[in-house]
């Protein structure tokens, strides 16, 4: 199978998105790889898979490369004799936050008619939106934490210390602060709606247990990842996230109980449900009182979460011969015809 991996595209993310997709060579190598490039003028470029480095973007050298054109069933390189398609089975979003992770990008691979593993449209919208998110989990039977919901036109007014304020629609901890008394709220205000004009804010409970879980349903069955407990800071801010997206070795497995497993397992299956059918997914996980709440859905993991995986290569494989299909909806014009009939026209 060739997979053709999308990445880049405009977003505040967009550099994450880059090392994510170059860590897939890693943990594909048994897989032919296309690299289709997305800049941040939403132009497609084609990466040469043997050349693929960090440095081929931030010096813009990704410009001498063929650009590419969306059509019906994929991508083209233009060429003397006409179009090219470029020849692949399956694309892997790979676009972490806005156009991959809102659904732009799903809905045109959709448009299109292009096969994808990634988010469908409504995941996107599920997830992507932070106060979507405790929504629907809420509706799912998925635990989460209270919160306060801004628009950064309101008055808004914090009573009770410590807090997280975070923006609505940012992975990444981007525009993420923990707010401990009322002189820091100003200032955290500022950053949050730097980056988004609508934010949460969540009391702060700190030495909280969390873990991460990801998974993807294969031919009907929900294929889970180990548990990871991530590494204990106060909070995991961008950079520390930011290494998790070159990670390519497996982590070690969370020293939790058995029913504790199965709980996590649980909550997982009810948010995965059929909205994030196509997609591999890892949600992180708050437990407390030993009650599992839902954190944050991540709808493309950075790199795809391999980390979590025994046999992450195979697994996506599976994924990609399992995706949705568009259902067909017929065409005929009979309505339309009856009244032409009925006109005499």
């Amino acid at each position: 199978m060739k997979i053709a991996i999308v990445f880049g595209a405009k977003s505040f993310e967009h550099e994450i998105s880059i090392v994510s997709a170059i860590a897939m060579k890693e943990v594909l190598k048994n897989t032919q790889l296309v690299y289709i490039f997305i800049d941040k003028n939403r132009e497609f470029y084609l990466i040469p898979t043997n050349t693929i480095t960090s440095k081929v973007f931030s010096s813009g050298e990704y410009k001498q490369y063929p650009k590419l054109d969306i059509k019906q069933n994929g991508f083209y390189q233009k060429g003397l004799f006409g179009d090219k398609k470029i020849d692949f089975d399956v694309v892997l979003n790979l676009t972490h936050g806005g156009d991959g992770e809102d659904g732009v990008l799903a809905s045109l691979f959709t448009f299109f008619h292009i096969p994808f593993i990634g988010p469908r449209n409504i995941a996107s919208v599920v997830s992507v939106d932070k106060f979507i998110t405790k929504q629907y989990a809420s509706n799912m039977g998925v635990k989460t934490l209270s919160c306060q919901y801004y628009h950064k036109t309101n008055d808004i007014k914090i009573e009770n210390f410590p807090v997280i304020i975070k923006p609505c629609k940012l992975g990444s901890s981007i525009g993420v602060s923990i707010v401990k008394n009322k002189d820091e709220v100003e200032y955290a205000l500022d950053v949050a709606f730097e980056f988004d004009d609508d934010i949460i804010v969540e009391e702060f409970i700190d030495n909280v247990k969390e873990y991460n879980l990801a998974g993807a349903k294969i031919d009907g069955e929900i294929v889970f990842s180990i548990v990871e407990e991530p590494q204990k800071e106060e909070f995991l801010d961008f950079d520390k996230k930011y290494l998790d997206f070159n990670r390519t070795k497996r982590v070690n497995e969370a020293n939790i109980s058995e029913d504790l497993v199965a709980k996590l397992k649980d909550n997982f299956t009810k948010i995965y449900n059929t909205t994030f059918e196509g997609s591999l997914i890892r949600c992180d996980f708050f437990v407390i009182d030993d009650e599992v709440y839902l954190n944050e859905i991540n709808p493309i993991p950075g790199s795809m979460a391999n980390y979590l995986f025994d046999d992450f290569e195979n697994t996506l494989l599976s994924l990609a011969k399992n995706l949705p299909q568009q259902k067909h909806i017929p065409i005929t014009y009979d309505y339309v015809n009856k009244i032409q009939s009925a006109k005499g026209k």
